[in-house]
């Protein structure tokens, strides 16, 4: 056996590790290294290591599940004594201490009911064991250590030299807000040091840019939590960011054939009960009763839509037929996983839905992702494309899915557009194309997607009349370019550390005057651009010519620009450019002509 051999891959794809394969397995073998599936396994055995080390130092402590994670990996477990993040220096210590020891990690299997005798006195081995189907469970052992663990594992401890536990947290008991808090730890780990050390930079630079901390500096949203966690308020700055977002999509719509529309964000219940959201979307939404009659607040405006296509008689030539809305949709996330914009309980999603043939399913679906490749490279965003099939929880016959998930791969595939498999990862109604962009710091994001859905038509009898003069039901096509508007300006703060381009930037010129004697110049400024749609401000504050200047600069506008007598007897410009970080003058006229060449790079 190699000595980098750390697990093999079956033929179904699943990971197994050395110990279940045998030597002499058939399967791939997993070498040692950075790669998916071995980082898969590294992470899940460095988490069992650090739960070692807890149980060394904590001796009172109780495990519940420690999973891998996309960030890493973490263990949720019960313990007497508060633990802080300066802890977690002693714990990696132990970790190493550990490894020192030369364990090596054992598999064996034990009937549930032997596990449950032999956890008898522990709840919470009690309730993982509640949620394991099988018979027979399988327990991994390293020195004194062992826990219910499906696998698989590194074949020994030498293997986790290179890992970092990143922070401590809370965690509700199996994610229910009504049970028990659990401690959460959190850490990464790689199969070398230079991989580790990279990503320990790359999440130092990420708390520079996190987008709670630029949003507050720059004063563009906020949180209060006396009026309900996960809803935010957008600020001035923020809503301007906000709207060029917003203006930039609705032309980008238009110039594709889109009618706007907007639905009601309240429907009765029977409504959802047709559409299938209440059996299979029901814990995640809000529920009201008015007139006696429950409703439901929508989390996605998809019936709004199907309603205004019914509302006329349609023919074949009329599609396909695209509507567009900034729709206001609510779900009911659970506290512990709300963060920042990137998860809250009301957004906006760039929603669509086109109504089409079946014939026209490959056309749509190009046409859709020429429309993500336009604005994702506005942004200067990479993507990749995840075609996600039938879930466990599902409406619709197999045969119908078959029919969505064909025909999304033969548009992808005839046009040479790669993409990989996330089985079961589809909309309940539908298969669909996640698109995932990839950030300034090589951060992964999913904010677009594309479903196709024959389902929710025919549930609300939508019809339209065919070439064969016979009625059908339209096929349905969900689309959302950015996902919602909050997470996606979540990620572009982050993307850009808060230096927006100046076509989107929130404040884009921020005017100085040297005296009192300069500010209406400065103002007369300010309102020439505003008429050409750039927003600028005036720093006339009683601070020193200085403290203004570092105070326009900290709101990391494009340009600052200093008014002294110079420039008002001239009408010039003395620029402070802070993306070319340079200083220099420009006449009026150039400076206009500058800033809307500049404007017009937004346009799509």
């Amino acid at each position: 056996m190699s000595e980098n051999l750390i697990g093999y891959l079956d033929d179904q794809g699943n990971i197994i590790d050395t110990q279940s394969a045998g030597e002499n397995c058939s399967a791939t073998p997993i070498e040692y290294d950075n790669s998916d599936k071995a980082l898969e396994i590294i992470r899940h055995s460095t988490a069992h290591l650090m739960a070692q080390a807890i149980k060394e130092l904590y001796p009172d402590a109780q495990f519940f599940v420690g999973p891998v994670v996309d960030e890493g990996f973490y263990y949720d477990f019960r313990v007497n004594e508060k633990i802080r993040e300066d802890d977690l220096k002693t714990i990696e210590k132990k970790m190493k201490e550990l490894i020192k020891k030369k364990y090596k990690i054992e598999k064996y299997e034990i009937s549930k009911a032997e596990a449950l005798e032999k956890f008898a006195n522990d709840d919470l081995k009690l309730a993982v064991l509640s949620r394991i189907p099988d018979e027979t469970v399988s327990i991994y052992k390293q020195g004194e250590f062992e826990d219910l663990c499906r696998g698989p594992h590194v074949p020994a401890l030498r293997f986790l030299n290179n890992f970092k536990l990143t922070r401590v947290a809370g965690a509700y008991l199996g994610g229910d807000e009504n049970a028990e808090m659990l401690t959460r730890i959190y850490g990464i780990a790689f199969a070398d040091k230079a991989s580790l050390k990279a990503h320990m930079a790359m999440l130092e630079e990420a708390k520079k840019r996190d987008h709670r901390k630029i949003g507050t500096e720059m004063e563009l949203f906020m949180f209060n939590e006396e009026a309900g966690a996960g809803l935010p308020f957008w600020m001035p700055k923020g809503a301007r960011l906000r709207n060029k977002l917003e203006a930039i999509l609705h032309k980008a719509h238009r110039l594709r054939g889109y009618e706007p529309v907007r639905g009601p964000e309240i429907l009765k219940s029977q409504m959802w009960h047709t559409s299938g959201h209440y059996a299979c979307y029901g814990e995640n939404m809000y529920l009201t009763e008015i007139d006696e009659q429950e409703y439901g607040i929508k989390p996605m405006n998809c019936i709004g839509h199907i309603q205004i296509f019914k509302q006329t008689g349609k023919s074949y030539r009329d599609l396909p037929l695209k509507y567009y809305e900034y729709g206001v949709v609510h779900r009911h996330e659970k506290s512990g996983v709300l963060h920042g914009l990137l998860r809250v309980r009301e957004f906006t999603q760039d929603d669509a839905h086109i109504f089409c043939t079946p014939e026209q399913i490959k056309l749509v679906i190009l046409e859709v992702v020429e429309f993500v490749d336009t604005v994702m490279s506005l942004f200067g965003f990479n993507y990749t494309m995840e075609v996600a099939t039938k879930p466990e929880k599902a409406i619709g016959d197999d045969a119908v899915w078959e029919l969505a998930t064909d025909g999304i791969k033969a548009a992808l595939e005839e046009n040479n557009l790669p993409y990989t498999i996330d089985e079961g990862g589809g909309a309940f109604y539908g298969p669909k194309i996640d698109v995932k962009i990839t950030d300034a710091l090589g951060r992964k994001w999913q904010c677009g997607t594309v479903q196709v859905d024959f389902n929710l038509p025919e549930r609300f009898d939508a019809e339209y009349v065919g070439e064969d003069n016979e009625r059908h039901h339209p096929v349905m096509i969900h689309r959302a370019i950015l996902g919602s508007f909050e997470r996606f300006i979540a990620i572009l703060t982050e993307h850009y550390a808060g230096e927006f381009p100046f076509f989107l930037s929130p404040v884009q010129v921020i005017f100085v005057p040297i005296s009192d004697s300069h500010v209406i110049y400065a103002e007369q400024l300010k309102k020439l651009l505003l008429l050409e749609d750039i927003d600028a401000e005036v720093y006339d504050k009683n601070d020193s010519l200085n403290k203004r200047i570092r105070t326009a600069e900290k709101q990391r506008v494009p340009y600052v620009v200093i008014i002294g007598d110079e420039e008002v007897d001239n009408k010039t410009v003395a620029i402070r450019d802070r993306r070319a970080k340079e200083q220099y003058n420009l006449t009026q006229d150039e400076f206009m002509v500058k800033l809307t060449k500049q404007l017009q790079e937004g346009k799509i």
